[in-house]
C-alpha cells in the first residue's frame, strides 16, 4: 500500500478524495444515509436500498433495518457497517447473504464512538461521522459485496422507549444531510397497552391506518422517503377513556422568556357513539362557464353529500348565477320526502348567467340554523364575482356580518380563474379550508374527500388557553393556529408557539361536545426542554411565515381603501411584515417563493437592503397583486401547507406559479441552526441576521481548538453543525468562527438550481 493511499469518499451523488487511515485494512466503512468511505482504486458500494420496520409494545421498540448494497466494481469488495443508535439498545440479529465468516455486531459505547468518530476526523480531515456524536454505534464484523453484485444485510435492535410524561418518544438516527438523498422505505406497526391517543412524527409525513383503537399501521409517504433526518415518533394512551390525551415538545429560548412549544391534542372520544348533528348547505356556481362536466360533477357531488348525511340533519340547496334560488325555504331535516325534493331540485339546474357570489353566500349565511347543528357550508365558485358587490374587502365584510350562525363556509375553487385569496379569507375567518379543483380534476372527487374528514363532529367552536397564577400573566404568545378548526372524531390539533417561565404549562381546550359546552385541563412540564427539539421554533416559523405572508396578500384585496397610493410598502405595518418574513426565513432556514433567493449563489448575503428590496419585491409582484389563475392557486397552496405545517420540510417544497414543486439543497437546517451555502462555504443564518460574515476566529479541521469546541457543541447538542462538507462559518457567543479544512473536498458539490419536477 502506498504511503499517502486516497479513498473516494461519496456523499449522494458527489466524490471527493481523502486519504486513508494508514493502519486501516482495506475494507469499506459504510454509513448508510451518510458515507461510504472506500480504498483507493476500487469504485465504492453504493447503498441501492434502506428499510426500516418498527415494531413498538407498549414501550418496547425492536428496529429491524435492511439494506442492499450494490458493488459495480470488478472484483469482490469487504465491508463494515457502523450505524448510529439509541441508548440501551441491543442487537438481535445480525445476517448477510452469501459466504465469509460468520457475521456479528457489537455496540460502542458512545465514548468508545467517539475516540473512533475523533480518529477518522482527524486523519481522513473529514467531519462526517461528527453527525453522530453522543450516540452509541453498531459496528459490524467485515461482510463481502460480491463483484457487480448486490449484498443485502439485515440487523435488528432492541430497545426501551423513552417516556415525557404521558408522550412516549422513538427516534431513529439519521442523517439530516440534505446531499444524502438515498430513499427510506420506513413503517411502524404499534401496539399499546390502552387506546392510542395522539400518534404524530414532528419529522416525516405518514400515512396511518387505524387497526384497531390499540394499534396503527404507519408509513413514511412518498414524498418524504428522500426526507433526511432523524425518524420521529411520539404516541400518547387515553388514562381516561372518557378525557382526550395531550403531549408537549419544549424548546429552550432566553430571548423569548422561555421557549417555544408544540402541543398535541388529540380530539375528545366519542360520548357512547354520538357525534354533533351536521347542517349542510351546498351552494352551487350554475353560472354560464360551469356548463358541461364541470355543471355535471358539482351536481353528482352534491348528491353524494346529501346521500352520506344520516336522517335528521339538515339538508340545504342553493345555486346561483346572476340570481339566487334555493330548494327550501330555509335547511330542513333530512328524510325520505326531503332528499326526494333536493333530488328533483339538482336534475333541474342549468348553466346560465354570471357569478353573484355576494347574494349567494348571504343567502346560505341568514338562514336560521337548525338547533344544536354544527352548521357547514360547501361553497363551488369556478370564476370572479361578476354581478352584485364584487370587492374582496365588501364580501370579507358581508360574511363577517352576516353570518350569525357561525356557518363554516369550505370554498370549492374549481379551475385557475377564482379570487383565490378571497376563497380563502372566507374559509379561514369561519374555521374552513379551501381546496382547489384543477381543470383536469375531478370536482365530485374533491367534494368527497373533504366532506369525508367532515364525518363525526366531537367538539366545535374548540378554545384553547392557560391557567395563570396572580400576577403571573399570560404564558402563551404568537400561538398558531389563532383559530382553532372543529376537531371530528380521530383528528388531532398541533399547536405552535412561545412560552413564558418555567413553571409546568395549565392548558385548558373547551368547546361544544354532543352533550353541551366543555372543558378538558392538561398539565405539562417543559422542564425537559431540549436543544435536541430544534423542529418546534421551526416548524413555529414556518406557520409564522404563512401567516405574515396571508396578511400581505389580504391586502391586495382593496389598496386604494388603504390610502397608501400605489406602493403597499410605504405603509410601515407592511413593512414591518415583510421584515419579520426575511428576518425568520433567514433564522430558521424556511423558504418559499418570497424568500427563494437566499437559496441563489448570486445574492448577497452581507446586503441586507439588497435582501430586504429582494423580498418585497417577489411579495408586491406576487402576493400582493396576483388573485387568480394558477400563480395565484400556488400562492394558496403554499401559504396553507405552511399554516398548517407540522412535520419537517428540509427541502424546502414549494409549488411554483406554473404548479410544479420545486426544493434547493443550498440550506441546510442542522440541529437548531440554518445554513446558506455560498461556493465551498456554509454561512451561518445568525451570521447573516448580524450583518457580520467576517471570521472572527479560525480553526482549522482536526486540532486540538477544533476537537474542544465540539465537545462543547455535543454538550449543547448541536455537534452535527460540524458535519457540513465544506467551510464552515458558525455563530458562536454572538462571533463568528470559522472552521477550515485543509484538504477540502476538490469536486464540491455545486450550487444547485432549484430542483424542479411536475
Amino acid at each position: 500500500m502506498a504511503t499517502n493511499p486516497t479513498i473516494p469518499f461519496f456523499l449522494g451523488a458527489a466524490c471527493a478524495v481523502l486519504p486513508l487511515l494508514p493502519a486501516q485494512t482495506p475494507h469499506q466503512w459504510i454509513v448508510p444515509n451518510r458515507a461510504v468511505l472506500a480504498p483507493a482504486g476500487t469504485l465504492p458500494v453504493r447503498v441501492a436500498a434502506a428499510a426500516a420496520h418498527v415494531r413498538i409494545l407498549d414501550r418496547a421498540a425492536t428496529t429491524t433495518l435492511e439494506f442492499e448494497l450494490h458493488n459495480p466494481g470488478g472484483r469482490d469488495q469487504e465491508a463494515v457497517l457502523l450505524l448510529p443508535i439509541p441508548d440501551g439498545a441491543a442487537v438481535s440479529a445480525f445476517t448477510f447473504l452469501g459466504g465469509g465468516a460468520e457475521p456479528s455486531a457489537r455496540i460502542l459505547p458512545r465514548d468508545e464512538a467517539r475516540r473512533l468518530y475523533d480518529e477518522i476526523t482527524a486523519k481522513l480531515r473529514d467531519p462526517a461521522l461528527l453527525e453522530f456524536a453522543g450516540w452509541n454505534c453498531l459496528r459490524s464484523s467485515v461482510f463481502p459485496v460480491p463483484a457487480g453484485g448486490r449484498q443485502k444485510v439485515r440487523l435488528a435492535y432492541d430497545h426501551v422507549l423513552e417516556a415525557d410524561g404521558e408522550r412516549i418518544d422513538y427516534v431513529l438516527p439519521r442523517s439530516e444531510m440534505l446531499a444524502v438523498d438515498a430513499p427510506w422505505t420506513i413503517t411502524v406497526d404499534l401496539e399499546a397497552r390502552a387506546p392510542i391517543g395522539v400518534c404524530h412524527s414532528p419529522s416525516h409525513e405518514l400515512t396511518a391506518v387505524r387497526t384497531g383503537e390499540r394499534s396503527r399501521r404507519l408509513e413514511v409517504t412518498e414524498r418524504s422517503r428522500r426526507d433526511p433526518g432523524a425518524f420521529r415518533l411520539c404516541y400518547t394512551t387515553l388514562a381516561d377513556p372518557a378525557r382526550p390525551t395531550a403531549a408537549l415538545f419544549a424548546y429552550p429560548d432566553p430571548t423569548v422568556g422561555g421557549g417555544f412549544f408544540l402541543l398535541l391534542v388529540g380530539a375528545p372520544p366519542a360520548e357512547r357513539g354520538a357525534s354533533l348533528r351536521r347542517e349542510v348547505t351546498l351552494v352551487i356556481d350554475r353560472s354560464g362557464s360551469m356548463a358541461g362536466k364541470k355543471l355535471e360533477q358539482a351536481k353528482a357531488a352534491a348528491l353524494q353529500v346529501l346521500e352520506g348525511l344520516a336522517d335528521g340533519e339538515g339538508i340545504q340547496l342553493i345555486d346561483y348565477g346572476n340570481d339566487v334560488n334555493r330548494a327550501f325555504e330555509r335547511p330542513v331535516a333530512k328524510d325520505p320526502l326531503s332528499l326526494a325534493a333536493a333530488r328533483r331540485y339538482l336534475a333541474g339546474i342549468r348553466p346560465h348567467g354570471g357569478t353573484n357570489v355576494h347574494d349567494a353566500l348571504l343567502e346560505a349565511l341568514r338562514a336560521p340554523a337548525l338547533p344544536g347543528a354544527l352548521p357547514l357550508v360547501l361553497f363551488l365558485t369556478d370564476g370572479l364575482p361578476t354581478v352584485g358587490p364584487t370587492s374582496e374587502r365588501d364580501l370579507e365584510a358581508m360574511v363577517a356580518a352576516g353570518n350569525a350562525h357561525a356557518r363554516r363556509i369550505f370554498c370549492f375553487g374549481v379551475g385557475h380563474d377564482v379570487n383565490v385569496p378571497l376563497l380563502d379569507a372566507l374559509a379561514e375567518q369561519t374555521r374552513a379550508a379551501t381546496t382547489y379543483v384543477l381543470p383536469d380534476e375531478d370536482v365530485e372527487v374533491k367534494v368527497a374527500r373533504t366532506f369525508a374528514r367532515l364525518g363525526h363532529p366531537v367538539l366545535a367552536e374548540p378554545g384553547l388557553g392557560t391557567v395563570a397564577q396572580p400576577g403571573e400573566g399570560g404564558r402563551l404568545r404568537e400561538v398558531l393556529p389563532r383559530k382553532l378548526p372543529d376537531l371530528f372524531a380521530g383528528d388531532q390539533l398541533v399547536v405552535l408557539g412561545q412560552y413564558r417561565g418555567e413553571e409546568p404549562l395549565q392548558f385548558v381546550l373547551n368547546g361544544r361536545t354532543p352533550s353541551g359546552a366543555r372543558s378538558f385541563e392538561f398539565t405539562l412540564s417543559v422542564a425537559r426542554a431540549s436543544t435536541a427539539h430544534g423542529f418546534v421554533p421551526r416548524l413555529w416559523a414556518s406557520r409564522q411565515i404563512g401567516f405574515l405572508v396571508d396578511e400581505l396578500r389580504q391586502q391586495g384585496g382593496d389598496l386604494g381603501a388603504l390610502g397608501r397610493g400605489p406602493d403597499p410598502f410605504a405603509n410601515p405595518r407592511l413593512r414591518e411584515l415583510r421584515d419579520e418574513i426575511l428576518r425568520l426565513s433567514t433564522r430558521y432556514g424556511v423558504l418559499g417563493e418570497y424568500t427563494a433567493f437566499l437559496a441563489t449563489e448570486g445574492s448577497r448575503l452581507d446586503d441586507w437592503k439588497a435582501l430586504t428590496m429582494a423580498c418585497q419585491s417577489a411579495l408586491d409582484g406576487r402576493a400582493i397583486a396576483v388573485r387568480s389563475g394558477a400563480a395565484a392557486v400556488n400562492q394558496g397552496w403554499n401559504i396553507a401547507a405552511q399554516k398548517l405545517q407540522s412535520s419537517a420540510n428540509a427541502r424546502n417544497y414549494y409549488v411554483d406559479h406554473e404548479l410544479k414543486v420545486v426544493e434547493t439543497t443550498a440550506v441546510q437546517q442542522v440541529c437548531d441552526r440554518a445554513f446558506f451555502r455560498r461556493g465551498d462555504r456554509w454561512i451561518d443564518g445568525n451570521s447573516v441576521l448580524r450583518q457580520q460574515l467576517e471570521p472572527d476566529e479560525r480553526i482549522e479541521l482536526g486540532s486540538e481548538r477544533f476537537f474542544a469546541l465540539l465537545r462543547r457543541l455535543e454538550g449543547e447538542r448541536r455537534s452535527g453543525v460540524l458535519s457540513l462538507q465544506g467551510e464552515i462559518l458558525l455563530e458562536v457567543d454572538g462571533k463568528n468562527v470559522l472552521i477550515q479544512n485543509p484538504n477540502p473536498n476538490p469536486n464540491p458539490i455545486p450550487n444547485p438550481i432549484p430542483n424542479q419536477s411536475k
